[in-house]
């Protein structure tokens, strides 16, 4: 069989723990991890999402064999469409390729999406779709962890900080979270007790693509 999921990877090494798109324990079933050679996090985290060395995407989705492919940064939204006409199986770059669906519902403004890098996240990855944005402090220990690409991760501490940070920016109009940065869905539930707003992550719209792929877990915030 087919794996669940082919996850288009940077090239890194920092722990992806459960609720991670790259970690396996995500999901109820196999996944496929392709690591992009040369892709690093500075790399792709970039405010110039059209500079992006993009052949080594386009050559790993020739090589995919999942039923859904996703990739793990969605500073690659830029690139939703291109990348998608490469194949006939649903692709999602990031989560933020949820706004439109959003933005029926709510406001541009009523949603807080929380990213990697507040300065380099732009209208060239929103498009039309701009809503408030917060990111991850330089100092904050989850984002050394993805920065340096360290091999330890203490997950309560992350956990801790980006709860402190969200509940600290949201505002009375918020009504809603969307989590860019794919390595944000393993801290859900600390996020909605903080909040109570409903939540929207790169694991949601995978669910929606493919039903009975994600563990529960990591779905209910």
């Amino acid at each position: 069989m087919p794996p669940l999921v082919t996850v288009l990877q940077l090239d890194t090494d920092f722990p992806r723990i459960a609720g991670d798109v790259a970690s396996p324990a995500t999901y109820l079933g196999d996944i496929e991890i392709l690591r992009v050679s040369g892709a690093s996090v500075g790399q792709i985290v970039s405010n110039d999402p059209a500079a992006i060395p993009i052949a080594p995407f386009e050559e790993a989705i020739a090589q995919a064999r999942g039923d859904v492919i996703v990739t793990s940064c969605g500073f690659l939204s830029y690139w939703q469409a291109h990348l998608s006409q490469l194949t006939d199986k649903p692709f999602i770059s990031s989560a933020l390729v949820a706004l439109p669906d959003l933005c029926a519902r709510y406001a541009p403004q009523d949603i807080l999406t929380v990213t990697f890098d507040a300065e380099s996240l732009n209208t060239a990855h929103f498009g039309m779709y701009q809503t408030d944005v917060i990111g991850l402090p330089r100092g904050s220990h989850l984002r050394k962890v993805i920065a340096q690409n360290l091999t330890a991760l203490d997950a309560a501490r992350a956990g801790r900080e980006i709860g402190e940070l969200v509940a600290a920016s949201r505002q009375p109009h918020h009504k809603h979270i969307l989590l860019e940065c794919t390595n944000l869905p393993p801290y859900k539930s600390v996020l909605a007790a903080q909040t109570d707003l409903p939540i929207t992550d790169i694991l949601t719209l995978i669910e929606a693509a493919r039903p009975g792929t994600i563990n529960p877990d990591h779905l209910n915030s």
